[in-house]
């Protein structure tokens, strides 16, 4: 069933139909327009939420990165700016495939769709004319009827009359007769033009409008047909990146899923212990026998001396709790520093059971109070610390790690120009076998310069490998002291001193050697001491963390190294700002990968 067979006289019905099939296809791309604006704004909103929430410090500088928590919500960031990036694919490919297009071809249709009906309008004048040219010839030819009927009807009265003229009678027969030549006349026109009409309008249903009508039928059906393809094209477009935000949302999963709370809280430990020994065991002082108390190494005084010793009690006090809400400790006493000393202490006796005179063991206590006063005092956050080239200025762990820090970048520093020494000198051999290429003179100068490079930073690392050693023996040391004095049972109470002098001098000389390896600290935190051996015996060239390929790679260029979807991998270097990443394969094999094909994991 087609259109001219069946709705041959529906020119109006079919008019309308067309037209509205075109409204539909434009409304249909409006639709497509908006719903791309939409996705282009959500893309845009997703990509302004994750740029507020990345961190805005660089990477490097940002201990909060070592987290892997904070490393899992940088993923999981990183993730959604993906999906982001997916959203504005999906608007671009509304945008092109569906909008444009369908708009030209709304175009191409509406003027297709012109043509028709104006082919149709001109056959529907044609007939109307022919029509109107048959109504002329049969009003002339009804005229003419009537005029020959009269001039008939006149002529046969004067034949009739007898007073009529013959001439009069003749010129009646002849006027009859020429009216009746004309009646003919315009019979035969009207039966040809009528006969004409006939024909005409026989092609116009039969042949002319169907065709036309055909035409528009399957110019309709072409545009239904399209404006279906154009509602797949919203799916497709949808199932396009469906695999994409597919891989997104495993990564959020696997970002949520790397989360570890021990790991973290071993970086916290590792970031900020300090490496300074414990404060030991304070000394039992006894304050029962006023007068005849006998003096210790650790606890003098005279029997005029309280003032003194309720001081130096709370001295200690003060300085045992760096991280408690106390006041800042006062300058201790010149007793304790090794100033005028009453005169009943320098004329007391001396300690029976030391045999030492109490000046010495005030000056000795003297030694140990300052340093340890400086220590805390910087422990709960010093002001004015001077920043020094061997990082003293920080505590032993974190002046290791700094100093490694710094003798692994001059390490790399000092094969980055061995690397372009070697360069320059084999373009140096280059130029003298092959003249025509290049001045090997002209190489000299940089040579030198290298060379001062490399001289200069052979110095530096052995400066900060001497440095290094001197803060691992510190470390070793604070850590061996911690340990041999937490490992000594707690001292049970009494009401008086324990007879522990050669302890108490050993306490001494224990307090002395920490106070003069323990540099200022700027920050106050207690760490574990048997999580710290570790790092001491890292062994070079250890991954520093795990890394999983997204994307497949072949390395084809030297220095780089292939690598499949999904393999694991360990990171061997981070990116150094050049895209690339240094990585080792699970079954051997090493080189540089592009950092964006990756996703990272440190340790």
């Amino acid at each position: 069933m087609d259109w001219g067979t069946e709705l041959w006289d529906q020119f109006e019905v079919l008019e309308r139909h067309t037209q509205w099939g075109l409204d539909l296809l434009d409304k249909y791309v409006k639709f497509v327009k908006e719903r791309a604006e939409v996705e282009q704004a959500y893309a845009k909103q997703l990509r302004s939420l994750v740029k507020k929430y990345l961190p805005k410090r660089p990477t490097k500088d940002d201990p909060e990165v070592k987290f892997s928590q904070q490393q899992s919500f940088v993923q999981l960031l990183q993730e959604v700016n993906d999906f982001a990036g997916q959203r504005e694919l999906v608007a671009e490919s509304l945008g092109i495939r569906v909008c444009l297009e369908l708009a030209k071809y709304s175009q191409e249709m509406k003027q297709e769709r012109k043509m028709h009906f104006q082919e149709g309008r001109r056959a529907q004048q044609q007939l109307e004319n022919g029509f109107k040219q048959l109504e002329t010839s049969k009003r002339k030819f009804e005229r003419d009827c009537r005029e020959a009927e009269k001039a008939a009807h006149t002529a046969e009265r004067l034949d009739q009359d007898i007073n009529a003229t013959k001439a009069d009678v003749e010129k009646a027969k002849q006027q009859a007769h020429l009216r009746n030549h004309m009646a003919e006349e315009s019979k035969n026109e009207y039966a040809a033009q009528l006969q004409r009409f006939n024909r005409d309008q026989a092609h116009f249903y039969f042949s002319q409008m169907p065709q036309i009508f055909d035409k528009l039928q399957d110019m309709d059906e072409r545009r239904a047909t399209r404006l279906g393809a154009g509602y797949g094209l919203l799916s497709e477009a949808e199932l396009q990146v469906v695999p994409i935000i597919g891989k997104c949302l495993e990564g959020m999963k696997v970002a949520a899923e790397s989360v570890d709370a021990k790991n973290d809280s071993q970086v916290l430990i590792e970031l900020h212990k300090s490496g300074f020994a414990r404060p030991g065991d304070l000394e039992f002082e006894d304050f029962s026998q006023v007068m005849n108390r006998v003096p210790s190494d650790s606890s003098l005084g005279t029997p005029d001396g309280r003032p003194e010793l309720r001081a130096a009690s709370s001295r200690s006090r003060a300085k045992r709790w760096p991280f408690g809400k106390k006041n800042k400790p006062r300058p201790p006493s010149l007793s304790l520093l090794g100033g005028h000393l009453p005169s009943t202490l320098s004329d007391g006796p001396s300690s029976p059971r030391s045999g030492r005179d109490p000046l010495a063991i005030l000056s000795e206590i003297s030694k140990s109070v300052k340093p340890r006063l400086a220590s805390f005092r910087s422990l709960r956050g010093g002001r004015g610390t001077v920043v020094t080239e061997d990082f003293s200025h920080l505590p032993p762990e974190q002046q290791r790690k700094r100093l490694q820090q710094q003798l692994e970048e001059r390490n790399r520093e000092l094969q980055k120009e061995e690397d372009q020494r070697e360069a320059l000198k084999k373009m140096k051999d280059v130029y003298e076998k092959t003249p025509q290429m290049g001045d090997p003179a002209s190489l000299e100068p940089r040579i030198a310069e290298t060379l001062g490079n490399i001289e200069r930073l052979k110095l530096e690392v052995q400066k900060y490998e001497a440095w290094l050693a001197e803060a691992e023996s510190r470390v070793l040391s604070n850590r061996g002291d911690s340990l041999s004095r937490h490992s000594r049972p707690p001292d049970p109470p009494a009401t008086a001193p324990p007879d522990s002098s050669s302890s108490s001098n050993n306490s001494g000389s224990q307090d002395n050697k920490e106070s003069s390896d323990e540099p200022p600290s700027e920050e106050g935190q207690d760490t574990p001491i048997y999580t710290e051996f570790d790092e001491d015996f890292e062994e070079p060239g250890s991954p520093i963390g795990q890394c999983v390929a997204i994307y497949r790679f072949e390395g084809s260029s030297e220095g780089t190294i292939s690598m499949s979807e999904g393999e694991d991998l360990s990171l061997m270097e981070e990116d150094k700002g050049d895209g690339w990443t240094r990585v080792r394969r699970r079954q051997g094999g090493e080189g540089y990968v592009p950092t964006s094909y990756l996703r990272v994991t440190l340790n």
